[in-house]
């Protein structure tokens, strides 16, 4: 598929040129901060410097200081206290923190992770009877809780106090709890708004370590949960997610819990340089493995364990989870994809609504991705549970999903979301209105744009600016993640050298050697994978433009610098 290159606002000149000035760095690098909102040299000292003593003062959040007197009376009662969280990563990382800080401090503290098949997301009523039944006072909600107004009533009548810890927009009527612990809330004054669920928990731990005088080198010791929550989430790493990041990867990479790093072992990751990319990529996937296939209890379980033995069964069986999970999100894939290619009339929509009752539901939001990735339009997975449809929806960009879909709201039995990733629930026999629905709605609001694939691009470069230093800046960028993305670069007009051949198993990738005319940088390697189709292009003898980040190399014990192309696409030449 055709990608559009789109490059992104080059700010202005003489702020460029007066942060190149002041930071001794070329212009590239100056612009690159000034796309990224920063103008001075003491702000790049805090991008490329984050320091602890840089996070905001907890007390400035909403219902802060409630919070932390409700957690001060449970400890000084001794009352028995339930730590609650949802079944995927941000929610267990969330529990896991909460619970490993509290445990110390209370002779009763469990927690719950609800089940994702019999209880669903959020705040379920099976919890609330487990906690009134076996004598439980207060209840500390983690990465939920922020729209169950009705249930958190009911619990409070039933005796229970709730603490919410939460980062999901919430509705005009908020829950009538203790305190309610949500930077998103209209009325909530704390600067930075984009905190994950384990982000709002580390806040509330942060304010009652400095009201009680308790070192906060104890709950820095935990960050390494805190961006394991923020790279799984797909927070933005911007601001108080960067300090939390930054730091949370430095403790990752010299001295992570004794869960996590079980689950770094069997992820191949050990003595690697841990980043964002293998949380998400490596680590997040089989956290969250074990909600999608049994329960996501032991996720936080092997989380909390502090024995190596113990540590490494539930390791083990969680990889196993994983290698599960990745045999039913390929097979499910395929099944989808063939029940595309098979059906002329669904393969020319301009969206995509498949169901199948034998289809796992814990997988189906993956699916849909993948699906997403394909054929890149709008597109809902759909399986049975109790008796329903229900499923995972996922959108392209600039388009609506999460509204759209409330247009057909009266088929729906439940939705939620946001605009690139939703969940909805319906009845079977609705399936087929819902779809031609769906279809006439995205057909009429999807603009050619968001139906190409976009690549975004940094800045226009030359290969001669690319050297060790270059890269060595570059680096200091990190962590990246979302409104922080690995710079990605384009160069025009550039030669395959003669040496470019196609590699892998079935020739699918190209290993390409660059050069530039009239340049004399010598000759530049790249790696371009699943792009063997323009072989021909490059190897024509015309020049061509490749748009790509940079990386490094190791080969037989020596590194080295090479391009990641994204794409490639001909020189025009007029």
């Amino acid at each position: 598929m055709e990608k559009i290159w789109t490059l992104k606002r080059q700010g202005e000149s003489n702020e460029i040129k007066h942060l190149s000035a002041a930071l001794n760095v070329s212009m590239t690098i100056a612009r690159l901060l000034v796309q990224r909102g920063i103008t001075t040299f003491n702000e790049a000292k805090a991008f490329f410097r984050p320091r602890l003593s840089d996070l905001h003062d907890p007390f400035l959040m909403k219902d802060m200081e409630k919070a932390v007197a409700r957690l001060e009376m449970a400890v000084a009662n001794q009352e028995k206290v339930l730590v609650y969280g949802d079944y995927d990563v941000d929610g267990t990382t969330s529990v896991a923190l909460m619970y490993t800080f509290l445990k110390p401090r209370f002779e009763h503290i469990e927690y719950y992770i609800p089940d994702r098949y019999s209880e669903g997301y959020g705040i379920s009523p099976q919890s609330i009877n487990y906690a009134a039944d076996n004598g439980f006072s207060l209840i500390i909600a983690l990465d939920c809780g922020i729209k169950a107004v009705e249930k958190i009533a009911d619990a409070r009548e039933r005796g229970l106090d709730f603490v919410i810890c939460d980062h999901h927009n919430p509705d005009e009527e908020v829950p009538p709890a203790v305190a309610v612990l949500d930077p998103k809330q209209p009325d909530c004054n704390y600067p930075y708004k984009e905190l994950s669920g384990c982000g709002v928990g580390f806040k509330l731990l942060q304010a009652y370590c400095q009201k009680n005088n308790i070192e906060l080198e104890e709950i820095y010791d935990l960050l390494d949960l805190v961006v394991v929550s923020i790279a799984s989430d797909i927070v933005p790493i911007t601001g108080e997610n960067r300090v939390l990041a930054y730091y949370g990867l430095k403790k990752i990479n010299s001295n992570p819990g004794i869960g996590l790093q079980t689950i770094i072992n069997v992820a191949g990751i050990n003595g690697n340089d841990i980043t964002i990319s293998d949380i998400v990529f490596k680590i997040g996937p089989r956290l969250n493995a074990s909600g999608r296939i049994e329960h996501g209890k032991k996720s936080v379980q092997i989380l909390v364990s502090n024995d190596e033995d113990k540590s490494d069964l539930l390791g083990e069986e969680i990889d196993s989870f994983n290698e599960i999970r990745k045999t039913l999100d390929r097979d499910i894939t395929q099944d989808a994809l063939d029940m595309i290619e098979k059906d002329p009339e669904m393969k020319d929509m301009n969206s995509t609504v498949l169901y199948n009752r034998d289809w796992h539901k814990g997988v189906v939001g993956i699916v849909a991705s993948r699906v997403t990735e394909q054929f890149y339009r709008p597109t809902i997975i759909l399986t049975e549970s109790n008796g329903l449809a229900t499923g995972s929806a996922r959108s392209v960009k600039d388009f609506d999903l999460y509204e759209a879909i409330g247009q057909c709201s009266d088929l729906l039995e439940s939705y939620g979301g946001h605009m690139y990733a939703a969940g909805l629930t319906l009845r079977i026999e609705n399936i087929p209105e819902f779809r031609r629905r769906f279809e006439e709605i995205v057909t009429t609001q999807l603009t050619d744009l968001s139906q190409v694939q976009t690549i975004e691009v940094d800045s226009k470069i030359t290969l001669s600016e690319i050297n060790p230093r270059f890269y060595r800046i570059l680096k200091q960028f990190a962590p990246f993640g979302p409104h922080n993305m690995t710079p990605v670069f384009m160069t025009e007009d550039v030669f395959d050298a003669g040496t470019s051949r196609m590699v892998g198993k079935n020739q699918e990738h190209l290993k390409l050697d660059l050069v530039e005319p009239d340049v004399h940088s010598g000759i530049f390697p790249g790696i371009a994978f699943n792009q063997s189709d323009k072989f021909d292009l490059i190897t024509s003898g015309l020049p061509f433009d490749v748009c790509y980040s940079i990386t490094e190399n190791e080969y037989r014990g020596k590194t080295s610098l090479q391009l990641f192309i994204r794409d490639i696409k001909k020189r025009d030449i007029f």
